[in-house]
């Protein structure tokens, strides 16, 4: 067992399997006491325990301390519940893990509301719940530290997933807006974007859509590959529990990359050109000036990622 994170309480939503479980168990591993959580409670097929169980149970059978949790963190009052049983259970909460997540891909002009709103519960509200309730812990006793799950995603080029795309988009704002709001006070907030193999990211429906778009021109070859082939969670554990570290204290805000042995950091969007009239003369663009200038001086060498489809040629 490691030191990093002797003495250190955690919770990890969505600990059960997949990229939370090793999150979890590397947590433990560095000496944090762990609460985790999975709304699971029945054992599935081929396990005698359910998920979060199985992976409290690893935890102790390796020499450390947790707890398995059931609540549904997409629930305000669960929500709450969950972050009192760590420090119910173990005295405080130092460490927050939000690693829960569901795909309902479909493109947006067929998707349901219930498509939408399950998503966005999942990924983002269930990240507002669990802060919510930890951030007053954490600011009493000056010292947190928060990782909420981002993905590639974020950037956009995600067709058939608007709601996952748009729920990880506002997980990055919301990540910032923590890390402001909090980093005087000792606590962290950072987000980590992950490429792994788990049952949410490699089941048949994903791998068709991967298929689909490669058959569409959407993505190269190399890229079908790589996504085929993504290597496994237990990858993105490392870079997750640095920084939970006190050697992590300035590391705020940010987003990381974690993919295999690679490990990065995404830059953050910036205005980088633009065209002026002084507003304060009263000077207004017209639709003219914009027609002529916007693709001249804003546009230039920006390719269109969808550009409709030419016209059929007409029949003889």
């Amino acid at each position: 067992m490691g030191k990093k994170l002797e003495g250190k309480c955690a919770v990890v939503n969505g600990g059960g399997r997949g990229i939370g479980r090793e999150i979890a168990l590397a947590l433990a591993a560095e000496g944090a006491k762990v609460v985790v959580n999975g709304v699971t409670r029945k054992p599935e097929e081929g396990h005698t325990l359910p998920p979060a169980e199985e992976t409290a149970e690893d935890i102790k059978k390796a020499g450390g301390t947790a707890i398995a949790n059931f609540e549904n963190a997409g629930d305000f009052a669960a929500a709450e519940r969950l972050i009192k049983a760590c420090v119910d259970t173990f005295g405080k909460i130092d460490i927050l893990i939000n690693s829960q997540g569901v795909l309902r891909d479909r493109m947006l002009h067929n998707m349901s509301e219930e498509e939408w709103d399950e998503v966005i519960k999942v990924h983002l509200k269930s990240c507002f719940n669990t802060c919510r309730h930890a951030l007053p812990y954490m600011r009493k006793q000056g010292w947190g530290r928060i990782i909420l799950p981002s993905s590639v995603a974020w950037l956009g080029a995600a067709p058939g997933q608007a709601n996952y795309s748009a729920s990880k988009g506002a997980i990055t704002s919301l990540c910032k807006v923590i890390a402001l709001e909090n980093g005087r006070m000792g606590i962290t907030c950072n987000c980590l974007v992950p490429m792994a193999a788990t049952r949410m990211t490699m089941n048949d429906a994903v791998k068709a859509n991967f298929k689909r778009q490669f058959e569409e021109g959407k993505i190269t070859k190399q890229v079908l590959e790589d996504r085929l082939n993504m290597p496994g969670p237990e990858f993105t554990a490392p870079i997750c529990v640095f920084l939970c570290t006190d050697a992590a204290a300035n590391i705020n805000g940010l987003s990381f990359r974690a993919a295999g042995g690679t490990v990065g950091i995404y830059s953050n969007p910036e205005l980088v050109k633009t065209i002026h009239k002084d507003h304060r003369k009263g000077e207004k663009w017209t639709i003219d000036e914009l027609e002529e200038l916007v693709p001249k001086f804003l546009l230039l060498n920006y390719v269109n990622p969808a550009p409709p489809a030419p016209p059929e040629a007409p029949k003889k």
